[in-house]
């Protein structure tokens, strides 16, 4: 892709890059209970502007929970969590995505029997300027949102090479294409950072390169940050820059993949045995 395709693309899909040094999102001592049970101890942690940041661990370890923290689904009984500065503790969860915050689910939110086009332009609701009297009234400024909302989704679908199946139902697809009408949908909120939860599941060797790729290129082509929460390592490792793990809800390490990679903790956590009686056994 040229050099004036690629600006264009950052100008009609949002850049939302700055010379700020400050971090896009922080994570400050978030402790979630449900009863008895302790979801998240205490983590913390920062995601900087421009990043792709990957957020590991095994079943279980809170990574959802903090995913649903971030999207104001569930509460947090200590802690906070600032988004640009700002804390998200008392926003709604309908204002999230007006904040700059998009996400996508393990389990495909879409609507199945909507067309593909409609699923996307959905996604750009919170962007909406028209109220609910004049979209009643159909006033001459709601045929023209809906005119640049349905131009945004044509982008997105381009973008995602989805334009071949724009009139299709999303519950038609073949997985692997629901997941990108997904991503489309979160996309078209124009966000700052895009909350990605496990991604990869269900697809195929050749699916998950081609989501690398993607997550990757919606970084530096869009400049918009990531959080990903991912159980494929080989994905995790290749596009992160920096990589947060949890195991029953605390963080046990923080730092580059090659940090990760080789942290006792870690290894531990996913392999249920101490690192050097890991090696041991593996060169027993």
């Amino acid at each position: 892709m040229n050099r004036k395709s690629q600006e264009q693309d950052s100008q009609t899909m949002g850049d939302t890059s700055q010379p700020d040094s400050s971090p896009l999102l922080s994570v400050r001592g978030v402790t979630v209970r449900f009863g008895g049970i302790v979801a998240l101890d205490g983590v913390s942690f920062d995601v900087d502007k421009g990043q792709i940041c990957g957020l590991i661990g095994p079943n279980g370890a809170g990574k959802t929970t903090l995913f649903n923290c971030l999207s104001r689904l569930y509460s947090y009984q200590a802690g906070d969590i600032l988004f640009e500065g700002q804390s998200i503790t008392a926003t709604p969860t309908h204002q999230i995505a007006q904040m700059g915050m998009g996400r996508t689910f393990q389990n495909l939110a879409m609507f199945r029997t909507l067309p593909v086009r409609d699923n996307i332009m959905i996604g750009a609701h919170s962007r909406s300027s028209a109220g609910f009297l004049s979209s009643a009234l159909r006033l001459p400024s709601v045929s023209a949102e809906e005119r640049r909302l349905r131009e945004r989704a044509d982008q997105i679908m381009e973008y995602l090479q989805l334009t071949p199946f724009a009139n299709r139902a999303a519950g038609d697809l073949p997985f692997g294409t629901q997941k990108r009408v997904e991503m489309g949908r979160a996309l078209a909120a124009d966000p700052k950072l895009l909350l990605l939860d496990e991604p990869a599941a269900g697809l195929n060797h050749e699916e998950l390169g081609e989501l690398g790729r993607l997550i990757v290129d919606v970084n530096e082509r869009l400049h918009i940050t990531v959080l990903l929460v991912e159980h494929h390592m080989s994905l995790v490792m290749s596009v992160s820059k920096h990589i947060v793990a949890l195991n029953f809800g605390k963080k046990i390490a923080e730092g580059t993949p090659a940090v990760i990679q080789n942290h006792p903790d870690v290894i531990e956590a996913y392999l249920g045995a101490p690192a050097a009686a890991s090696t041991e056994a593996a060169h027993g």
